[in-house]
């Protein structure tokens, strides 16, 4: 009898922790890139989509969702390790709706960035207009919820941002614009002023728990090793040096806001350790290629450049660290999504 009393009393103390994780964090909302779009750009005019295959083979159910991934992205993992639900679904995807939105929404879109100009050159959301999407959600949520508990619920969500390698890959260093107008150490300035008044103005907006992610080591990506050829193939150490320079103003941004503004709970997610122990020490974490990437070649292909009538691509994504040439693999996600959860979001469950 005694021995039934402890089975349950444990079972009972399990599912108040269960209870109090999903009280304390009701849904995730996220903004960025590609990194953790999970489909938004289905419903934009630009080349720059997922939703085809092989994208999502090894989704549920083999679904090209729009996801720059052969499975799931880190938000995914993070909701489900958060009690939430397993995936988290794109705003714009007509296929659900508020009640969806309500435990988790994303309004990233691939290929955006912080300025303006990056989400020009391939016609994408940018990312002032994902805060305004996400303005009209609050909208729905309250009529949805009423307006005592929407603001309850808008206020204890977690808010993920994941955005910054495209302004540098995708803009400064290809097009001459932003190059002749700012040096680098300014245009890092340039963005880390628009990342702190997003940050601002989702406080204002009542976000009081809010995690940003650094860059990642954007030179050891399959894109940029291929334009390193000559070399070896090796990684770009200035894209790396870049990546970490603005992780450093980042986090001192960050430093400030936190002085700034009251009660708000802002930390730095860096990927940037992690992901450069998998490229280094792949075998480590299960992996066999970590210079090339699964889908194609490995080297430049990406979106439509990754599709069923490219003859290349592996059988098991799950030795790849890079699914394309730009984006991760599903099990690279998870293994970074299980590391912040572990780290840096650790505070919020």
């Amino acid at each position: 009898m005694a021995r039934k009393v402890v089975i349950l009393f444990f079972f009972v103390n399990l599912l108040l922790q269960v209870s109090k994780t999903r009280a304390t964090v009701p849904a995730i909302i996220v903004f960025g890139d590609s990194t953790v779009d999970p489909g938004n750009n289905n419903q934009v005019p630009t080349v720059l989509k997922s939703n085809f295959e092989p994208y999502g083979r090894d989704y549920n159910g083999g679904k090209p969702t729009g996801r720059f991934s052969n499975g799931r992205i880190a938000t995914d993992f993070v909701s489900e390790a958060f009690g939430i639900k397993p995936t988290i679904p794109a705003y714009l995807d007509p296929n659900y709706d508020i009640k969806d939105f309500a435990t988790g929404v994303s309004f990233a879109s691939a290929g955006t960035g912080y300025d303006n100009a990056t989400s020009d050159v391939l016609s994408v959301i940018p990312f002032w207009k994902e805060l305004e999407y996400y303005k009209e959600y609050q909208d729905k949520l309250r009529r949805h919820l009423g307006k005592d508990e929407a603001n309850r619920r808008l206020t204890e969500s977690l808010y993920l941002i994941s955005i910054g390698t495209n302004d540098f890959l995708e803009n400064y260093y290809i097009f001459p614009t932003r190059s002749v107008e700012y040096s680098v150490d300014e245009y890092q300035s340039f963005l880390i002023g628009i990342a702190s008044n997003f940050i601002r103005e989702l406080y204002r907006l009542g976000a009081r728990k809010v995690v940003i992610g650094g860059l990642p080591p954007m030179g050891c990506l399959p894109l940029e090793r291929t334009t390193n050829m000559f070399f070896g193939s090796d990684c770009i150490d200035e894209y790396n040096n870049v990546a970490k320079d603005f992780n450093k103003k980042l986090q001192g941004a960050i430093t400030g806001l936190k002085q700034e503004l009251h009660g708000i709970h802002l930390f730095m997610a860096s990927p940037y350790d992690k992901l450069m122990e998998m490229i280094q020490n792949p075998s480590h974490f299960g992996f066999e290629d970590a210079e090339t990437a699964c889908c194609g070649t490995g080297f430049f292909e990406m979106s439509y450049l990754c599709d069923n009538m490219n003859p290349f691509t592996c059988s098991d994504a799950n030795k790849y660290v890079f699914w394309d040439a730009f984006h991760p693999t599903e099990k690279t996600n998870a293994i970074m999504a299980d590391y912040a959860v572990k780290t840096t979001l650790a505070v919020f469950r």
